[in-house]
């Protein structure tokens, strides 16, 4: 009785590593672009969305503003022929007393949000109620509206900074 060798085959050949690579590979070069432009929409979400809340918060403040003329509450060192708009984008977050028997400080915001495409810490640029719609210098009287200092452009085509 003889015995029988068995030689059992463990592992993979060249071509089958080969093949896998080449399979991995074309899979990998689909799903970058994807995964690219997906990181750059959740980013075009967030800009949107901090772009509303600011321009809704200084909405909101000229509303309070007019209210507090009519009612004539202005606060201390308020006067009637300002426009009505905040004078930088802190006085949203530190709150205004609008006077009335409350006597509280009323705030915009909780803090003021992070444009997602601010590379180098620039913050938001600013536009105040004397600029033109489309100036990029703030004229530094009030803050009438708020933009995106990036010029990059979105998925649409657009530049973000005029948004």
């Amino acid at each position: 009785m003889g015995r029988w060798l068995v030689h059992s085959q463990r592992g993979l050949t060249l071509v089958e590593l080969v093949v896998t690579m080449a399979i991995l590979s074309v899979l990998a070069a689909a799903i970058l672009p994807v995964a690219e432009v997906t990181v750059k929409r959740t980013k075009e979400i967030e800009l949107r969305r901090a772009l509303r809340q600011i321009r809704t918060a200084i909405d909101n403040y000229k509303v309070d503003y007019d209210k507090a003329v009519k009612e004539n509450t202005l606060p201390g060192g308020a006067t009637v022929g300002e426009s009505g708009y905040p004078e930088d984008l802190e006085l949203l977050v530190e709150g205004v007393d609008w006077g009335g028997p409350d006597k509280i400080l009323k705030k915009y915001l909780r803090r003021i949000p992070k444009d997602p495409f601010d590379q180098y810490d620039d913050g938001w640029g600013m536009r105040s109620y004397a600029d033109d719609f489309d100036s990029t210098v703030w004229g530094g009287q009030d803050v009438y509206d708020v933009f995106s200092q990036s010029y990059n452009l979105g998925l649409d085509g657009t530049p973000h900074n005029t948004w």
